[in-house]
Parts: C-alpha cells; structure tokens; sequence
C-alpha cells in the first residue's frame, strides 16, 4: 500500500481523502493556498505546504508548486480529487514521470474521454447508446444549422472540451441556434482554449442518471450502480440518490453493462463515472460523458455497497486487489446526497462571507462532509461547495424523513446558503413520488 499521499485539493474533498489516508496509516499531506490557510483540511493533515496566492492558477492548479511540495514531503503519491487538475491528461503524466503514483485513471484514458465529439465516437463503437449528434466538431455556423435540421430542433450546442456543467446552451430554432452557437464557442475558447463545438438532440423532458466504475488493478472494470442526478441549478447537480427511483432491474442491468463496456474500451484503471441521459417516457439511455475522477458524489454509492472508494482507488493505484467480491456486489438500502452551497436559495447566486454559525446535523444514517467550520470564511476564489450532507437508510421513504430531520437540524449563519432550498425540495411532491427530471428545479421557481 501507498505509505505517503499528498492531496492536490482544497476543502471538503481534501479533508475526506485524508480521513482514509489516516485510517489506513497513510502520511497524509495537504497543499493549501494563502486563502485557506485556517480551513480544517489543513489542520488535519500529517503536514501541510503553502503553494501560493489564492487565485488557482497560483495555488491548485500550479503544477510546478505541487510537485515541489510532493518532493520536499517525501511523498509517494498524488490524489487530484475532483476539479482543478483532477483531469489533466498533461498533469498526470507528469506526476507518473517524477517518479510518483497518480491516484487516477492513465492519462490516456483522461485523453479519451476529455473530447466530447471522440468520446461519443469511442463509445459508439463500443455498443454504448449514444444521442443523435454530430460525430466531428461543427466547424462554423453553417455546419451547426446543416447538423440542427438533420438532427431536429430542439437541438443541445455544447463545447465539445467542456465539463462541469459548463458551456452548454439549448437552441429551440434556427434562430436561436445562430446565437447560442457563437456565445457557446467563445466561451468554449475562453475557458477551455478549445473552440471545438458539437450539436446533439436535446430531450425537454430527461433523467440524468449516472454509473459509478471501478477499474480494477487486475484490468477488469466492475460497475458499482447508478446515482440519480436529474436535480440541477445550470446543469450543475444539487442532489443526488442511488439507487434512482426511475431504473428498473432490468434498465439497470443494461446500464451497468454498457458503463462497463465504455470502461473497458479505454482500458479504464481507479475511479470513474458514465453519465448518460435517461428518456423516462421510452426507457432510452444514452451516453453523455465520462467524468475521469472521483464524483462529488461519491458517498451515495459508499454506503449503498459498504465501501470507500477512496480506499479503493489507492488499493488500484498501490497494485492491490479491492477489499471486496467483484463477482458478489449487492447493493443495499437508499441514500442521498445534497450539495450545501453559499449560495441563495432562490437564484442560486455566491454569497461568500464569515461563517458565524456552524452546527451539523447528527444522528443514525447522516454523515456530513464538510470543508468549512464556524469562524472559517467562504472566500469567492473557489466553488460554492460549503459540506454534503448525507443520509442512508433501508428505504428511500426513510431516507427522506431523515433528511428533513437532518436539513432543519443544518444551522449555518453568516454566509448565503441553500439550506432552505433542501427544506422546500423534501417537501415537494414531485420530488417526493421520485418522478422528477432535470427540470424540477425551474418547475419550484
């Protein structure tokens, strides 16, 4: 097993890496900007080093200061977490030719799927359903409008190097087409240094439902079940539950095979996700993106098969087997997830700020992963994300009595958060009756 970890995150996802990292005797060692310097991640690590200013390209996503940092503390691996270099191809060659083990998938794999256009392509290929689309990347406008009226409106316009959520726009007519597309490649250009554009069918009425992968050190890629994420603010998630109240047994054995299908055509090592879109009305999945990386989402599927999957990804990347049956998953009970963000709850706006209060819920089935504690600042150089709170149970009625129990006991005062969007959403029935789409959350505006 890896004997020293230096993580290159910040907050929630740092400080729940390192609790692995330290149950399991592992010298855990954070990296921090000057904005974070009193966050708990910090505190809790073995040995923490300050990398520089709080912007990110001085700080979590300066390659030559992390590295330095991995050199100075002795470490032995590297654990991206999500975001900032979680999926840099470049990133994590570099980490492999210092000497040193990358926590993730082969950068080839990261490569991949980085494309949206080649990832499609790669998972048509391989049996993967994927949306009606463009299979090369529009070049201009009139590309777009010639794919738009093969495909028919309404149509998705996305970049193709995009991720997150971001750089997407629905074009309902030619008319709004000829603006999205501009506004989509210029943003495409200005975040991703890519311009690269591809046009798909858009579904008004969609589930999003996602499959948790894990390629094994032996080479087989095991499918760890689906989480629901169709709750969105932007196309960015909110909640998320496993298992999702709209897969059949029989839908879901056809997801898991092709997530497992999409894995192996990469030659896919450590964690992953498969998201893919889900037409409730016909039953149709199709492959959406893989994400290269640990999910924010990730605890839904712990407690649903009793495993850590942090643990799991350093056992892939040490060479070790999984500390469980590949050929025995049963799944277990219900769980869900909800993104607590500064942010309010109605338009979903930052709200940075001191946080004056900060009391997290207890009891049985709730765990809260948080990045922050009282006197901590939410600073605006990063992601909203303040904690996750999480509950399990034997049953999803369970579940969503508890977590009302658990969002009403959720006390945080000082900065804007979305605590009372938790309240109004267990309350509502759609939600509830477990029939909701990616539209619920417009629908309660």
């Amino acid at each position: 097993m890896i004997e020293s970890l230096l993580v290159a995150n910040r907050g929630e996802i740092a400080r729940r890496i390192i609790r692995t990292a330290r149950r399991l005797g592992i010298r855990a060692i954070a990296v921090y900007s000057e904005a974070d310097a009193d966050l708990p991640f910090v505190a809790e690590a073995d040995e923490a080093v300050l990398i520089g200013a709080p912007a990110p390209a001085q700080s979590y996503r300066n390659t030559e200061a992390i590295l330095a940092a991995a050199k100075s503390t002795g470490a032995q691996a590297i654990h991206p977490g999500y975001g900032f270099l979680s999926e840099n191809a470049d990133f994590a060659r570099t980490v492999e030719s210092s000497g040193l083990i990358w926590v993730g998938p082969p950068a080839d794999a990261i490569t991949a799927m980085g494309d949206k256009i080649n990832a499609r392509n790669l998972m048509s290929a391989a049996g993967v359903p994927v949306a009606p689309g463009t299979t090369d990347p529009a070049a201009d406008l009139d590309a777009a409008l010639t794919a738009a009226a093969e495909i028919g409106y309404p149509v998705m316009v996305k970049a193709a190097a995009g991720g997150g959520g971001m750089g997407m726009a629905v074009a309902v007519d030619e008319t709004a087409l000829r603006t999205e597309y501009d506004k989509v490649r210029a943003f495409a250009e200005r975040m991703f240094g890519d311009g690269s554009v591809l046009i798909e069918r858009f579904f008004p009425r969609v589930r999003h439902v996602e499959v948790q992968i894990l390629g094994l050190a032996d080479g087989r890629v095991v499918a760890l079940g689906e989480r629901e994420c169709s709750v969105q603010r932007r196309n960015q998630k909110l909640v998320e539950e496993s298992p999702s109240p709209a897969v059949s047994p029989e839908l879901r054995s056809r997801l898991l095979a092709a997530a497992v299908r999409a894995g192996e055509a990469v030659g896919y090592r450590n964690a992953g996700t498969v998201e893919c879109l889900l037409d409730p009305a016909s039953g149709e999945f199709f492959f959406l993106e893989m994400n290269t990386r640990l999910q924010v989402e990730h605890p839904v599927t712990e407690y649903v098969y009793g495993i850590d999957l942090v643990e799991e990804q350093l056992r892939v990347a040490s060479g070790l087997a999984p500390t469980f049956d590949p050929d025995a998953l049963t799944p277990r009970g219900h769980a869900i997830e909800m993104r607590i963000n500064a942010e309010d709850p109605k338009r979903f706006l930052p709200g940075p700020g001191v946080i004056r209060t900060w009391v997290e819920p207890t009891g049985t089935g709730v765990r809260v992963d948080s990045g922050y504690t009282e006197g901590n600042t939410v600073t605006p150089f990063y992601d909203s994300l303040l904690a996750k709170l999480i509950v399990s149970g034997a049953t999803r009625d369970e579940v969503l009595d508890r977590a009302q129990e658990a969002v009403a006991a959720f006390r945080i005062e000082g900065p804007k958060n979305n605590v009372p969007f938790f309240t109004e959403l267990l309350m509502n029935e759609e939600f509830r009756s477990g029939s909701y789409d990616t539209g619920i959350v417009p629908r309660m505006r």
